[in-house]
């Protein structure tokens, strides 16, 4: 078990305790991780700002 990834041992987690709702939780959260990584120094933050 040391060697698995963190992606497979939450996927493990999520089906044997039958926390399926975590899932969408979790991505859209990664989505937000990356939308700020992404966008922190680029022209597409006044129109990302404009968003919220």
């Amino acid at each position: 078990m040391p060697n698995q990834s963190i992606i497979k041992e939450f996927w493990e987690f999520l089906k044997f305790r039958k926390r399926y709702w975590l899932l969408p939780i979790v991505i859209i959260l990664l989505l937000f991780g990356a939308l700020i990584v992404f966008t922190e120094s680029s022209a597409v933050a006044p129109f990302v700002y404009a968003l919220f």
